[in-house]
């Protein structure tokens, strides 16, 4: 089977394709400018393996959540090349191809996945791997205060966990594992103490080879939909915006 992966849901932009029992990819750092490189990757992929769009099986694309702008040029940039080769697309959370990547890359089992969600919240999932090889997350994905964070997670969190995601990064006293020994013992504020990777995480963002893991499995199963229902998922639905003075 032949899929295409791609996503553009934070900093970095990326596609991954599985053609005849290969993988090619591309990466790259790239803020606020998506737009202008996830067609030529696309490209590229499809070029360097010598197949041509209407060959495929099947299209994955980042659902989110992450950067709003991101996220829709991702759907838009799926949606676009579904309907004009007839093809299946299906979404997958950008939290949980953070997970994937732990697995593949360091056999990481149990993993929290918290991205900067800027406003003084993280985007965070825990994830646990199933019979398939593949990361699921253990309750909704959700969006909050980083010094939430191990509250919110401690009902399913009981054992150590792998962290990944930018949110590590920007809020480092919040989510270190340092302040979690001086809090009190309440189970929740306690959680953080569990982490087993020190200082920043390897794996910031997520990459189209890991969402190629875990949506070809996705379309095996018959979870595919037509491009009119490729959705993005924001966890955070709305924004506010306060007026300047005088506005």
């Amino acid at each position: 089977m032949n899929y295409l992966a791609l996503d553009a849901s934070t900093e970095a932009c990326s596609v991954a394709l599985q053609a005849n029992g290969k993988v090619y990819s591309r990466y790259e750092l790239c803020p606020q400018s998506h737009s202008l490189h996830l067609l030529p990757m696309i490209d590229a992929v499809l070029c360097e393996a010598g197949i041509k769009l209407a060959e495929l099986d099947g299209l994955i694309f980042g659902q989110g959540p992450g950067s709003f702008t991101g996220v829709r040029i991702g759907v838009g940039v799926a949606q676009g090349l579904a309907f004009s080769a007839n093809l299946p697309v299906v979404g997958v959370s950008s939290l949980q191809a953070m997970a994937q990547q732990a697995y593949i890359k360091h056999d990481e089992k149990n993993v929290i996945a918290a991205i900067d969600a800027r406003m003084a919240e993280v985007y965070n999932g825990y994830f646990e791997l199933d019979e398939n090889g593949i990361m699921q997350a253990q309750q909704p994905e959700a969006v909050t205060p980083p010094e939430h964070l191990a509250a919110h997670l401690s009902p399913v969190v009981t054992e150590a966990f792998y962290a990944v995601g930018t949110g590590w990064d920007a809020y480092p006293e919040k989510l270190s594992e340092k302040l979690s020994e001086k809090l009190s013992e309440n189970s929740g504020e306690q959680l953080l103490a569990l982490r087993s990777n020190a200082a920043s995480p390897e794996i910031l963002f997520p990459t189209a080879e890991a969402m190629l893991a875990i949506g070809k499995v996705k379309l095996a199963q018959g979870q595919g939909v037509s491009a009119e229902h490729a959705q993005p998922v924001y966890v955070r639905d709305t924004v506010s915006w306060k007026k300047l003075p005088g506005k």
